[in-house]
């Protein structure tokens, strides 16, 4: 994981400011360079300058950015990771790999067969990423997101002669940055000394729902074959993101240092990860559990009287020491280590400004509750605790070593996990959920992924997202909607459910989501296959804070940095 800043302007170099090198460096604390290049011009030269920072996540050598090829000086900024490439694996560094394919495309020939070429390459990844490629030799820029946004780059479109582009903010919160969209790959021409842009379209288009409609006698719930292959593709992601981390932290360096973490509310999702990251892990590597709490104003004053902690009762720590009991109980062997992150309402407070900075473009009430949430979990600091202490009498105050995180991000989306889902259903039937499940997974870049990734990354870490694998979504996609999720026409939640949250037989279980809840059946996590969903910012209760704004909406705006 990097961070990434561009700029180009005509006869003026632009470099990041000092805000902006700070946040560079906190995403990428291993290497920070910057490299400046002219492009001779008739009138007056066009300045470039590429910076980079280095979270080094790949390979057994920190690899330097900016890359530049000494004999064409052609240079690449790359944030990302390249799982594969026309499908087979990349080992090692992929920076260096997709720099020498990008340059080989570079030399093919005229203009539009040099740029299909460099947009072939660029298609051709499974993973995410955000770029900055400069084709020196014949005068091109080119910038993007993987199309489902997983990576920041945020762009600030000056004068016609000046371009910025960063993984964090470039300028003050009024300047107007936007996030690049991710529909298309973009160029800045530089020949003849002229400033042209332009926009090329993906080889591979998106993926749609599946649409077919259900046979009228369906079974009640997806089919044993559906929850074997995804459990097989899941996995498969799983391993991916997790295997072969190397070391370049002294804080990594301890016998007991994990190398990843789950964000876990210990909630379905999250749970099922780490569940698969025990099959796949050798056992003598510990796994953080990240579990934020939150101070929060109003549910004090709820609970006046109550005897246990404001954190205790949050939902998502109740879930979360459940769901990690229920963890070591079905994975013995393994160090589980449940992180209890304590954020007092004061500290939230404190650091209000940096996540508004950090999140933005994205300006709302929700925006804020969720990115706090994340910006706290990812830091990792809290008490931790191991089995069999559960809730930990002598819990030890420590920050998880762990610079790579998994997220649940994409099941909802996927699978039909929010409410709005089963009200489609029951609007407009499987063809009525299929369409909002498609609405939900296309807009997950801008409403989602790239404000988590600028909040998470400033701790330098990076987050990732097996949900969000392209075999395993092409997979899911293909799937018909009822495979997906056990609603069904006149089928209710069973009376013992809603009184107790649990269930004794997998048909029973909650609709939403029931494909991924038969597969937590199925490798005998039951109680968390009964977990309902519940949002993050109400999980953690970082929603509605503020006891001086009444009632606000998520979707209201907010002012400006406090």
């Amino acid at each position: 994981m990097c961070g990434i800043f561009f700029s180009l302007a005509r006869a003026r170099e632009l470099g990041p400011d000092d805000l902006v090198k700070d946040e560079l460096i906190a995403r990428g604390p291993d290497s920070y360079k910057q490299l400046h290049i002219a492009v001779p011009a008739a009138s007056s030269d066009i300045d470039l300058t590429f910076v980079s920072s280095v979270l080094a996540l790949r390979g057994d050598y920190v690899q330097q950015q900016p890359l530049q090829e000494p004999s064409s000086g052609s240079v690449l900024c790359w944030n990302g990771e390249a799982w594969k490439v026309e499908r087979s694996a990349v080992h090692g560094n992929d920076s260096a790999r997709i720099f020498d394919l990008l340059v080989h495309a570079s030399h093919s020939g005229g203009s539009q067969n040099r740029r299909h070429c460099i947009v072939q390459v660029l298609s051709a990844i499974a993973g995410p990423f955000a770029f900055v490629f400069f084709d020196a030799p014949n005068s091109t820029v080119y910038y993007g997101r993987d199309q489902l946004g997983r990576r920041s780059l945020l762009v600030a479109r000056g004068k016609e002669d000046s371009l910025t582009l960063c993984s964090a903010f470039t300028s003050p919160l009024a300047a107007g940055d936007t996030e690049v969209s991710t529909s298309a790959l973009h160029f800045v021409s530089l020949e003849d000394g002229h400033i042209v842009r332009g926009e090329l379209p993906w080889l591979s288009g998106r993926a749609i729902f599946n649409q077919t409609q259900p046979p009228y006698d369906i079974e009640p719930i997806p089919s044993s074959t559906s929850v074997i292959n995804v459990l097989q593709h899941l996995k498969s992601a799983v391993a991916t993101r997790v295997r072969n981390i190397p070391v370049h932290s002294p804080r990594q360096l301890g016998s007991d240092a994990a190398k990843v973490a789950v964000l876990f509310s210990g909630g379905l999702d999250c749970t099922l990860l780490a569940r698969l990251m025990h099959e796949v892990l050798p056992k003598e590597e510990a796994i953080d559990l990240l579990n934020v709490a939150f101070e929060n104003p109003r549910s004090i004053a709820a609970m006046a009287n109550a005897i246990e902690s404001a954190y205790e009762v949050c939902p998502d720590r109740v879930t979360g020491r459940s769901s990690f009991a229920e963890l070591c109980q079905v994975c013995p062997g393994r160090q589980w280590r449940f992180v209890a992150i304590d954020i007092p309402y004061t500290e939230s407070q404190a650091h209000t400004a940096t996540i508004q900075r950090l999140m933005y473009p994205h300006n709302t009430e929700m925006d804020l509750s969720i990115a706090m949430a994340l910006y706290f979990a990812a830091r990792g600091t809290g008490s931790l605790s191991e089995p069999p202490q559960l809730p930990a009498a002598e819990a030890k105050l420590a920050t998880s070593s762990a610079r790579v995180l998994l997220s649940g991000l994409g099941a909802d989306e996927l699978y039909g996990g929010y409410s709005r889902h089963a009200a489609a259903f029951s609007r407009g039937g499987f063809t009525g959920l299929g369409d909002e499940l498609e609405l939900d997974f296309n807009r997950i870049g801008t409403r989602n992924l790239g404000r988590d990734d600028r909040v998470m990354s400033h701790w330098g870490k990076e987050v990732r997202y097996p949900y969000l694998d392209e075999d395993l979504v092409k997979f899911s996609l293909a799937l018909p909607v009822w495979e997906k999720c056990g609603f069904r026409v006149g089928k209710k939640i069973p009376r013992h459910y809603e009184q107790t949250g649990r269930v004794t037989q997998p048909e029973d279980l909650e609709p939403a989501k029931m494909l991924l809840r038969l597969a937590a059946w199925e490798l005998g996590m039951r109680t968390v296959a009964s977990e309902r969903k519940r949002a993050i910012q109400f999980g953690a209760k970082t929603a509605k804070m503020d006891v001086g704004k009444g009632r606000v909406k998520g979707t209201a705006v907010l002012g400006a940095a406090r």
